[in-house]
């Protein structure tokens, strides 16, 4: 599991280990919060053609889709 706290998310890069279309490199353009400062929307961007994405951020602990950084 990659550490990665809520609050931390928007502006992080992150790589995706199984690499589809040639989207490998993802940076948080958006994270939105509810009153009790859950994660209710996290938005990622493909850097190589800035296509946007709609993910659950907890998926991004999990290090057999994600590592932390752009490697």
């Amino acid at each position: 599991m990659s550490p990665i706290h809520p609050k931390k998310l928007l502006n992080s890069k992150w790589t995706k280990v199984n690499v589809v279309h040639k989207l490998k490199h993802f940076s948080v353009i958006k994270a939105e919060y509810d009153e009790q400062q859950n994660v209710i929307e996290c938005i990622i961007r493909a850097e190589i053609n800035a296509q946007e994405f709609a993910i659950d951020w907890r998926d991004l602990k999990n290090s057999q889709l994600w590592k932390v950084g752009w490697q």
